[in-house]
């Protein structure tokens, strides 16, 4: 484009607007005016895409009233070969004028035609896209997500607002947002393959406007119209939590209807409610025999009593119970303070089924359990594959060990003299577990290395855990068998069991915050507001433990915590004390901010668990 302004240059830009205009009225001289001169592959697109980038930013500098012309001259040409390509586009080589057009200024005409195209292509062509999306740069991919994003809002802004519930949903016929769905869906599972962005850059906050409970319900249905549940990567976390409490309220609402109906006609004694009656200092075994006892009735909403203590569950006794139960079953491991499943563990596959069903009531009763799995738990409940990357996050120097294992350039089996087993500690002795088929007499070499880290990682994650991981994905999914469920990512469950990490916004939970017995235009209100955003994020996070007994807020954010603030004095030497349960500050009057702010420091940083009789 330079030589041609060079040549064509002067007073008239007329034949540089021919020009271009041919060359891009034409999709195959569109493909070999940017080809870098190599082979299609699957890791190369065949398109110079910097010289593409490079060569419209020419055309956008310009002179406004030259640029305008040719930029549509160029923006006819692209619409008309993408009207019409003139044959179907079958090999790898025929697509690369689409990723040259992706590169272009966008207009909603030219964007609705790619996204059609792209959308429409064969399996074999969609596995090919996303391999080269997936070598984009961070910033030009996310680029590209918003791109598609700004459409679907667009388009979504343009259909009339639903008026039946349970009616046809207005969205449904719309070619343009179908296409741009299944685009994005490629931009995903390109992000899945190489991770560039976070999940939520996919979510479309204008999506949460429509009736998504509709949108559900049309899905379950399995009717073959289009819904945004078939593309729940483009929901996000606070819809997902919308559409999953409802369909928990459904579940609740039959099993409550059946206990009603049992009563009614066959006379037996039956409640709405799932209320497990435990003693505090026999709270597993408890437990464990209530819920075994009661198996289907664990879609109930879930009520706890104590034992010898006078008390309605309103969700206090309830959280309490997952709080206590949390803290008798999990014991943090490894240097990543995180819990893996023991493969020499002597505990019943009775008790792994109550961890899996407790995971499952929290997420099941909208309770944030301080549960510090690791990501490969969730994959593994989502039949997710998982391997070397996830076994980093729980052991890492053995991770590490392994990849060395994998690039060392000298003898691996002199050096490293391993053989094809796995290893485990049994009461400080070393199993060992053969990793094929008289693996203990297979050297490690520079042939198989690779195989035995693939056996390896496999051990760790699923053989050697096998016993205890399937009794607890049985407890989880008794639990959390719903559609609903298969709409979140991993990351998104493991967000629904342990709340979010983001730093905190403490002015989103003031806005929240209710009071009793406290003005919020009082002293001690503003004191400790002013306290509370001027401590540093560890300390805050101590101080939001020491409220509702985790130091994570809701999935979907502060916004959805209850957060209350009691008066219980007048000035005193006493501490503030919680109610984790209730997620409830006690606050004394106190005299001073400085008071306020020693007083408060002391609790939550020389306080540890719970002091019940």
């Amino acid at each position: 484009i330079r030589a041609l302004i060079s040549y064509y240059g002067g007073p008239n830009y007329k034949l540089l607007e021919q020009e271009i205009q041919k060359t891009f009225s034409n999709w195959p001289t569109l493909n070999e005016s940017f080809s870098n001169g190599r082979p299609v592959t699957l890791e190369d697109c065949g398109v110079a895409l910097d010289q593409v980038r490079e060569a419209y930013q020419i055309l956008m500098e310009l002179p406004v009233n030259i640029r305008a012309n040719i930029i549509r001259a160029m923006m006819r040409s692209v619409e008309s070969i993408l009207k019409r390509p003139g044959r179907m586009l079958k090999r790898k080589e025929d697509i690369k004028f689409l990723m040259i057009i992706l590169e272009s200024q966008y207009h909603h005409q030219i964007v609705q035609r790619v996204f059609g195209l792209l959308s429409n292509l064969s399996n074999e062509l969609h596995h090919f896209l996303v391999n080269w999306f997936a070598r984009h740069s961070t910033d030009i991919f996310r680029k590209r997500v918003e791109l598609v994003n700004l459409f679907i809002s667009f388009r979504l802004s343009k259909q009339p607002m639903a008026t039946v519930p349970g009616g046809p949903l207005a969205y449904e016929s719309d070619w343009q947002i179908n296409s741009a769905a299944r685009v994005m869906a490629l931009f995903f599972a390109a992000n899945k393959q190489k991770k560039k962005i976070q999940i939520s850059e996919f979510y479309n906050t204008r999506v949460d406007y429509i009736s998504l409970i509709d949108d559900f319900n049309t899905w379950e249905q399995r009717s073959g119209k289009f819904t945004f549940c078939q593309y729940p990567f483009l929901v996000s976390m606070g819809g997902k939590t919308t559409i999953m409490e409802y369909d928990a309220k459904r579940q609740m609402e039959t099993k409550a209807k059946e206990a009603i109906l049992s009563f009614l006609f066959q006379k037996r004694a039956a409640t709405p409610h799932l209320i497990l009656k435990v003693r505090r200092d026999y709270l597993i075994e408890d437990s464990l025999s209530q819920i075994s006892e009661n198996e289907m009735e664990l879609k109930k909403s879930l009520r706890i009593e104590f034992v010898g203590e006078v008390g309605v569950d309103g969700g206090g006794l309830r959280k309490e119970w997952f709080l206590l139960l949390v803290r008798h079953l999990f014991d943090p491991q490894f240097d990543s303070r995180l819990c893996w499943f023991n493969p020499a563990s002597f505990e019943s596959s009775d008790q792994f089924y109550l961890v899996g069903v407790v995971i499952g009531l929290a997420i099941y009763n909208s309770t944030i359990l301080d549960v510090h799995f690791p990501l490969a738990c969730y994959k593994k409940l989502l039949n997710v594959p998982v391997g070397l990357e996830d076994l980093k996050e729980f052991r890492p120097a053995f991770a590490r060990g392994l990849e060395q294992l994998l690039t060392f350039e000298g003898d691996v089996e002199s050096t490293f003299c391993r053989d094809f087993v796995g290893e485990y500690e049994v009461f400080d002795e070393i199993k060992r577990v053969p990793l094929k088929t008289n693996g203990q007499n297979i050297p490690v070499t520079n042939a198989n290395r690779k195989e035995y880290v693939e056996k390896y990682v496999n051990f760790i994650l699923n053989d050697s855990v096998a016993k205890q991981f399937d009794p607890f994905r049985r407890g989880f999914n008794h639990v959390c068998s719903g559609n609903a469920l298969s709409l979140f990512q991993p990351e998104e469950i493991e967000l629904l069991v342990r709340g979010s990490a983001e730093p905190l916004e403490i002015e989103q939970l003031r806005s929240v915050t209710i009071y009793e017995g406290f003005r919020e235009d009082e002293a001690t209100i503003i004191h400790f507001w002013a306290i509370f955003k001027a401590m540093d994020p560890m300390t805050q996070r101590k101080l939001l433990t020491f409220v509702t007994g985790t130091d994570r807020i809701p999935a979907t954010g502060c916004a959805n915590l209850s957060f209350k603030i009691s008066y219980y004095g007048e000035d005193s030497e006493r501490f503030p004390i919680a109610h984790t349960c209730f997620n409830q500050l006690f606050l004394y009057r106190y005299r001073t901010k400085r008071k306020l702010e020693e007083k408060l420091l002391r609790a939550i940083t020389e306080s540890e668990g719970f002091w019940l009789k």
